[in-house]
């Protein structure tokens, strides 16, 4: 696991130069990296790189303007957050199914129309975990089948009411942020 691949000479990496890079840890929803670098100021030191499990968040809108949220217990903030459904993208599994999957494990609903809309970085510095956004609509209710982790609650709200709890920091998760503020600016009265 823990394997140190030295360069004989030092790999640009923008204003950085990577000497060696050590595999720390892995599981599967991490990559753990200690690289050995000369800094941009040109002295020697180290950087660490988390490459997550790649992901989507799907923020489903009902015809009245209601998204449907998870309030769920997350173990590495220590407390409940109120997010759009999220999920981990499954070795070789398109991400479109990735979001439907997720979409009805999590919260039990069918959505008949989807829309990507991009990618995000949900962080930049140190961690890799890009998060693939969508919008769907035209919803049907189905079984739920969450993960033996997951005890959440649905949340059905106004998304004026979600993106509110945005502008007051009660909603925090980052792609949750950027899906409810795009939903404003399509349907939503400005």
């Amino acid at each position: 696991m823990a394997e140190t691949k030295p360069f004989g000479v030092p790999k640009p990496y923008g204003p950085w130069q990577i000497k060696s890079q050590n595999d720390v840890y892995n599981d599967s929803y991490i990559d753990v990296r200690l690289d050995q670098v000369i800094r941009p100021d040109g002295n020697d030191g180290q950087h660490v790189v988390v490459e997550m499990k790649h992901g989507v968040c799907v923020l489903a809108l009902d015809d009245q303007n209601n998204v449907y949220l998870t309030d769920e217990f997350h173990y590495g903030v220590g407390r409940h957050s109120l997010e759009c459904v999220s999920g981990g993208i499954e070795p070789d599994e398109d991400p479109n199914e990735t979001a439907t999957r997720e979409l009805q494990e999590e919260i039990g609903i069918h959505a008949a129309k989807w829309q990507y809309l991009t990618t995000i970085d949900p962080f930049t510095t140190i961690v890799v975990s890009p998060t693939r956004l969508y919008f769907a609509m035209d919803l049907t209710p189905v079984e739920t089948n969450p993960d033996g982790t997951e005890q959440i609650r649905v949340v059905k709200m106004p998304l004026t009411e979600a993106i509110e709890k945005v502008y007051a920091g009660e909603i925090t998760h980052a792609p949750t942020c950027t899906l409810l503020l795009m939903a404003a600016s399509r349907y939503t009265d400005k």
